[in-house]
């Protein structure tokens, strides 16, 4: 992806490049298949961040996330909102009203924000909030516009009262006490990228076998995002071990996720359409696809409701 230019506004991003766009999957997805993690960016003069981005932009509207989804058959989105935009989810909300019903939300918000807002939110199509407890490489600090996971303690009762879950990035090691946290508060939760877990740890490490507990137990829910947590693109070879355990723990409570527009990776951005081959490949039985494509994310973003 090119870097920025020095004379592009750091909020309004006339420099950004066009997402890149997939390639369709070898095989059809079931019918109403759900991508439960992808990003609308701009269009920068009707949208823009709230900060400047840590990472190059692309410029990913609505009318290019819907041609993604069209283009590898997937059904159903969810939408993510980016730290850039910060608790502004003027874009997110946008989207997912022009979405008709075929997309859900995952919104961030202060522990301040109103009754209203939410309740607008959840009209809109928002189905959860997100609370990233991940520091940056580079800093070691949240990363600018991140809510952490006090937050979601302060704000539970109300997402409760409407129906929401918790949705968390997280360290692997720090998955079961956020877990206990947020159970303590009534909050179901579902953790994004694999739970971060470290594919050179192996799986018999004790921070994946307790995440495969509390998956097993059906206390947390975890995304299948291949690309954020394996550098062997394009065929993620060292994730096909944890990927199978965690199928075999508790298949009803993983959901697929492509990352789409795969900010900060550069030139090794993969393409949806190889990532749902390889989702396909590694997972054989039919049934078991489609209760990750379809009706858990049914489920977990009251699709149909």
């Amino acid at each position: 992806m090119n870097a920025p230019s020095l004379n592009s506004d750091p909020l309004r991003r006339t420099d950004a490049v066009p997402a890149n766009m997939p390639r369709a999957p070898a095989a059809a997805l079931p019918p109403d298949a759900c991508d439960t993690h992808s990003h609308v960016f701009g269009p920068y003069s009707r949208f823009a961040f709230s900060m400047a981005p840590s990472y190059p932009p692309p410029l990913a509207p609505f009318e290019s996330y819907l041609t993604m989804l069209e283009t590898v058959g997937a059904r159903r989105g969810v939408l993510v909102q980016p730290a850039p935009y910060g608790t502004d989810n003027t874009a997110l909300a946008d989207a997912l009203v022009r979405g008709e019903g075929r997309i859900r939300g995952v919104a961030v918000l202060a522990p301040d924000a109103d009754d209203a807002t939410l309740s607008a939110l959840e009209r809109s199509g928002v189905r959860a909030l997100r609370f990233n407890e991940m520091p940056s490489p580079q800093t070691g600090k949240p990363y600018a516009g991140s809510v952490g996971i006090d937050a979601a303690l302060s704000l539970a009762s109300r997402m409760r009262d409407i129906g929401w879950h918790a949705q968390v990035w997280a360290r692997c090691a720090d998955v079961p006490s956020i877990a206990d946290k947020l159970a303590s508060v009534g909050l179901p939760v579902v953790f994004e990228h694999m739970g971060s877990l470290d594919p050179a740890l192996g799986t018999g490490h004790r921070d994946f076998q307790n995440l495969l507990a509390l998956l097993r137990e059906g206390r947390i829910a975890v995304k299948l995002a291949v690309c954020r947590v394996s550098k062997q693109a394009p065929h993620y070879a060292d994730l096909r071990p944890f990927h199978d355990r965690m199928i075999e723990a508790n298949p009803r409570q993983l959901v697929w996720a492509s990352d789409w527009p795969h900010v900060r990776m550069g030139d090794a951005a993969p393409d949806v359409g190889a990532l749902l081959d390889t989702f396909t490949d590694w997972v054989d039985d039919a049934a078991i696809r489609n209760a990750i494509l379809v009706d858990n994310p049914a489920r977990l973003y009251g699709f149909g409701c």
